[in-house]
């Protein structure tokens, strides 16, 4: 029970909780052996950049201030991109360390490595993009007739393999489709395109 974090410079007889380590301005470093630092030596960016007066966040846009603090952040690679701690860690969790990198510049070794040691928790784990087939619709085929009057006996969802109730999509786009006989197609007929292309 109890504050069970200590700060990890010798001599520093400063214990904390996790919860309250970032509110005070701690630094937890999660990857082994999972230091963690008092304000008052916490590692700093070593970083020798300065942002550009009325430089924005390039996540949340709001204004970063004139100087590097433990709240502001920029990255160790193009030295150009500035963003807030809360910021950047959020984009942490959401990209995962298979996808973190740079808002700006795309860097992704030196940017995560630095980020790692300064305290921004990156999880090893796939984007969350990616959680329940987030893009699964990409991968489906449009599968129905969009002409005005579809003369198929079985629906406009109904299609053949070939015959007059093949259905052909639209050659452009891909987001139209007809059946052969329901836009008078012949069979010789390979491709179509829509009204719209």
């Amino acid at each position: 029970s109890g504050a069970t974090i200590m700060c990890c410079k010798q001599d520093c007889g400063r214990w904390f909780h996790l919860p309250c380590a970032k509110e005070g301005g701690c630094v937890t470093q999660y990857i082994p052996h999972y230091s963690s630092y008092c304000p008052e030596h916490r590692p700093e960016q070593k970083v020798q950049a300065t942002p550009e007066p009325d430089t924005n966040c390039l996540i949340c846009m709001e204004p970063v201030g004139d100087r590097k603090t433990f709240k502001t952040m920029v990255c160790p690679a193009c030295k150009r991109a500035w963003f807030h701690r809360d910021c950047i860690q959020g984009q942490a969790l959401r990209a995962g360390a298979l996808c973190y990198q740079c808002p700006l510049c795309r860097d992704s070794e030196a940017f995560t490595v630095e980020m790692f040691m300064m305290g921004i928790r990156i999880p090893f784990r796939l984007p969350t993009w990616e959680d329940n087939d987030a893009f699964a619709d990409l991968g489906e085929r449009h599968s129905r007739c969009n002409v005005r009057k579809c003369l198929c006996p079985r629906g406009r969802e109904e299609a053949e393999e070939e015959g007059p109730w093949e259905l052909l999509l639209c050659s452009s786009c891909a987001a139209e489709g007809t059946h052969r006989r329901c836009f008078g197609l012949r069979s010789s007929v390979q491709s179509w395109e829509c009204d719209s292309c």
